[in-house]
């Protein structure tokens, strides 16, 4: 029989179900919405939402990146059986191709679409928690890393004076070293001109608070005082900063130092543009 798409997608909203279960529930009921609703009920295809508070706390990332364009998603679920499974890895490739083709910073109807369908098919809480589509120019590339068992993902957009930079292997090693980095370390900012001023002022005043509190630093001045605070910020900021960590083959080196003395020897001006990290279980 034919079907009233609006019909379908009502019954769809009202159950969470998937467009093809809702077709086939209202087929079977003859086009009678609550008929078909009670169908789906009986079939455990309907109120996934109902499931909605049930914890995600495995998942996987997909990523696709092609020079200097990349798209990164992260799907949770519930059971790590569902993200091994084929269909849950078929639908995260098919769902970060769309996010690249599009060039989407937010998901669409369609993936949102494919979340529902996956989430039916596996009667299991599962959500696209994040999503990201990072765009370079001409002389930047997208260096990329996701973890062998898809939990961790990062990109690094790089920068050259030239394009042809991203040719020597010397160079390359390295931005594939940066995104292991970023995955292994977690950095929040690039650098600490990135940092913002509110974030500053909040932990400026935290670690004033500790400096104060501090038995040892009773009866100190406050010039002392205040140096001790700069000193907490200047160390946090270097934890915080990719370019203030000890880089992940030597961490007695900063990022900043490799990263110039790298440029020193290919006669290439290099620097971070942009970075982003994903883990399963974080939001």
């Amino acid at each position: 029989m034919n079907l009233d798409v609006s019909g379908i997608k009502l019954l769809r909203k009202k159950t969470s179900a998937g467009m093809l279960d809702c077709r086939k529930a209202l087929a079977e009921a003859a086009g009678d919405t609550v008929v078909a609703e009670a169908l789906l009920k009986e079939w455990g295809l309907a109120g996934v939402e109902n499931r909605a508070d049930r914890s995600m706390c495995e998942g996987r990332i997909f990523l696709r990146a092609e020079y200097s364009n990349a798209a990164m998603v992260q799907i949770a679920c519930e059971s790590d059986f569902v993200a091994r499974s084929e269909a849950f890895l078929a639908a995260g490739a098919h769902i970060v191709d769309i996010a690249f083709a599009k060039k989407l910073r937010a998901p669409d109807s369609e993936m949102e679409g494919m979340i529902a369908d996956i989430a039916s098919v596996f009667k299991e809480n599962i959500a696209l928690q994040r999503l990201i589509y990072m765009e370079g120019g001409a002389n930047e590339r997208i260096s990329s890393y996701v973890h062998g068992d898809g939990k961790v993902g990062a990109l690094v957009l790089a920068k050259a004076n030239n394009a042809a930079a991203f040719g020597d292997e010397r160079i390359k090693a390295f931005f594939h070293d940066l995104a292991l980095h970023v995955a292994a370390f977690k950095p929040l900012f690039c650098a600490q001109d990135n940092v913002p001023a509110d974030y500053r002022r909040e932990k400026e005043e935290l670690f004033r608070k500790e400096v104060r509190e501090d038995p040892k630093m009773r009866g100190k001045g406050t010039n002392i005082l205040e140096g001790a605070v700069i000193g907490k910020m200047r160390k946090h900021l270097a934890e915080v900063c990719l370019l203030g960590h000890g880089f992940v083959k030597d961490e007695k080196i900063p990022v900043s130092e490799v990263m110039w003395e790298l440029a020193e020897r290919t006669l290439f001006t290099l620097s971070i543009s942009a970075f982003a990290y994903f883990k399963i279980g974080e939001e």
